[in-house]
């Protein structure tokens, strides 16, 4: 008895726009079950997580707060992933990004200068998170290096650089010795939206970069390239449309957007550079696209949704005594339910038995070519079956292997312990003939 996921001959819509919400819903009752064997109540965590932030007005505007990276990150990430490309280094390129728009910061410190500097730091932030993201797609196109590999170990090369630097160079001097840089002055500082509050203006560039994105891939000769390209590229081929000049205008706008939100927080809501800029929004991100189904305004729900576990855990982590860990492992099962509920969708869960063939050879699947019941071989309806059995004796023989090996070992040590002279390859031992004599 086995398990085969067949697919579906139709998949209607409203499967498809439900399959997060049921997702959300799975993880949030395994998320439950774990709080409870933990010895916390489940209700009051969901309380916690759930309905404390949503009913406090400073909680709120966190909430905006923290969604506002992430929602930057998913965006850019939305069109990788619709080209069937794998930006997996997304941090970073968020990383990189707020290198490149604090350096502005930092030469400009004390100088008095205008109001053109916080835009110019976005730029900056764009340009770096760009540049960074061009290195594994030029790595790919050039020399068919994959992705996934490329983008991942450069995230380590950017947070080391950042480590590197305020804790050296960019240290600052009056900082009793801890590893962070000056605080930006108000000219390098995003305005607030609010007088009292932490919304600041990088959450304007999060909607505008949403509703951009809507129109692209929905109305433009570019967001049809994308997607023939991701789901049919040789049809792409075929249509005129260069998969490499796809790769590279994919990353960079992936890499720009992950630059800005890195340099939106840094200088909206954190206000220096020091080691740890980033709980992980670059890989969360991840999550919220899929989640969010690459759609948009689907990554704008999902990333405020996510940003509440995030407000939620602080929280619990506080009042319930969790471990913040437990919001991270929550986010991962998140993913999990998200891809388990998508493959659902498509495919169709089907329990499959094993027929025994019955005496004579005669089976379900005919008779053996020989006729001689079951001495000859099996004919087979469906081909995944010929090579699943196939594969079945290939192992089943490899797995013999050493024990004819050591079983020829054994005889050959007990014929030369008897004085026998050993056989040579590929001749049969006389046999004694019925007289005494010997027979070749």
């Amino acid at each position: 008895m086995r398990l085969e996921l067949t697919p579906r001959a139709e998949v209607s819509r409203a499967a498809r726009a439900l399959a997060p919400v049921a997702a959300f819903l799975v993880a949030f009752l395994l998320a439950g079950l774990v709080i409870w064997l933990m010895g916390r109540s489940p209700i009051a965590a969901f309380q916690v997580y759930v309905s404390g932030p949503l009913s406090d007005p400073w909680a709120i505007q966190e909430l905006v707060v923290k969604a506002t990276p992430m929602a930057l990150i998913a965006i850019g990430l939305a069109y990788c992933f619709r080209a069937n490309l794998w930006n997996i280094g997304a941090e970073g390129q968020y990383v990189m990004g707020a290198l490149l728009g604090g350096w502005l910061a930092l030469r400009t410190h004390g100088s008095e200068a205008g109001a053109w500097v916080w835009p110019l730091m976005m730029l900056l932030g764009i340009a770096g998170g760009a540049l960074y993201g061009l290195v594994p797609a030029l790595l790919r196109v050039r020399f068919g290096v994959s992705e996934i590999l490329t983008s991942l170990m450069l995230v380590y090369v950017a947070q080391l650089t950042l480590d590197y630097l305020t804790r050296g160079p960019w240290r600052d001097p009056k900082g009793m010795n801890f590893p962070q840089s000056v605080t930006f002055d108000p000219a390098a500082t995003l305005p607030t939206l609010l007088a009292e509050g932490r919304v600041h203006l990088g959450s304007v560039f999060a909607l505008i970069a949403i509703l951009a994105t809507a129109f692209v891939l929905g109305r433009t000769l570019f967001g049809y390239r994308l997607r023939v390209t991701g789901e049919a590229p040789r049809a792409a081929r075929f249509g005129g449309f260069d998969a490499n000049r796809t790769a590279m205008a994919v990353f960079a706008i992936s890499g720009g957007l992950a630059g800005l939100a890195g340099i939106v927080e840094v200088s909206g809501q954190i206000g220096q550079l020091q080691p740890s800029i980033s709980p992980g929004y670059g890989f969360t991100a991840i999550t919220i696209a899929f989640l969010g189904r690459l759609n948009p305004l689907g990554i704008l729900f999902a990333s405020l949704a996510v940003a509440l576990t995030f407000i939620g855990g602080e929280s619990a982590q506080i009042l319930l005594k969790l471990p913040l860990d437990l919001t991270t492992a929550f986010q991962g099962l998140l993913l999990l339910c998200v891809l388990g509920a998508d493959a659902l969708v498509s495919y169709r869960l089907r329990v499959v038995g094993t027929h025994h063939r019955p005496p004579g050879g005669e089976g379900r699947l005919g008779r053996s070519p020989s006729g001689v019941g079951g001495a000859g071989i099996e004919r087979k309806v469906d081909g995944s079956q010929t090579r699943a059995a196939a594969g079945g004796g290939a192992a089943r023989s490899f797995l013999r292997l050493p024990l004819r090996l050591i079983r020829r070992a054994a005889a050959f040590g007990r014929e030369f312990h008897a004085g026998t002279p050993h056989r040579a390859r590929g001749c049969a031992p006389s046999r004694p003939s019925p007289q005494g004599g010997g027979e070749p």
